[in-house]
């Protein structure tokens, strides 16, 4: 499962990747427009105002200026916001996640939402949670783990071995460790 982390590269490559993916979104909303708005004018203005398609030519001038205006404004928002300093985040560190986004990066959708409704229950995504207090074990951090070394690891960590608990118990299956939760309200 980590190595599904580490896949992801620092955190300039997965802003241009995200920007790329965003780019091509805006190109492929941009072409959209412009064959509504192709459409509506052949089928409905054309034959009655002008035969020789000069409004239409006019109209689809407008409108690609338009789009590509919204779309020139959008890239310099998001291109600004990407270079803007983040508060805990700006040194690129892996611990500036949030605890949800991380268990998203590392597990696939209907895994992610098992654990990340496991994790809510068990700790509230509280780093320093300490349960069962009246049991002979307590229990640690996000995942609850009976290991109190795991109460001072940054959240990815605890996350990290709370995924290595749930490949050992749940054969890597996060909806089994939730199921199991519900039925005994422990995992």
């Amino acid at each position: 499962m980590t190595s599904i982390a580490h896949s992801v590269g620092n955190p300039c490559e997965r802003c241009i990747a995200v920007f790329q993916q965003f780019t091509s979104k805006v190109q492929g909303f941009t072409v959209r427009i412009l064959n509504k708005r192709h459409a509506a004018l052949t089928c409905g203005f054309t034959k009655k105002l002008d035969s020789s398609g000069t409004l239409q030519a006019r109209a689809l001038k407008g409108s690609e200026r338009a789009a590509s205006r919204i779309a020139r404004s959008v890239a310099a928002v998001i291109g600004i916001a990407l270079f803007m300093p983040m508060s805990h985040a700006s040194s690129g560190s892996i611990d500036a996640i949030q605890p949800k986004h991380y268990i998203r990066l590392l597990l696939p959708n209907n895994q992610a939402n098992c654990l990340i409704r496991l994790y809510g229950k068990e700790s509230a995504f509280d780093s320093s949670a300490v349960g069962n207090l009246k049991g002979k074990f307590h229990t640690y951090g996000i995942p609850q783990l009976k290991n109190a070394l795991i109460a001072g690891l940054p959240a990815n960590k605890q996350i990290d071995y709370g995924i290595k608990y749930i490949n050992h118990r749940y054969k890597g299956n996060a909806c089994k460790a939730w199921s199991h939760w519900i039925r005994k309200g422990w995992h």
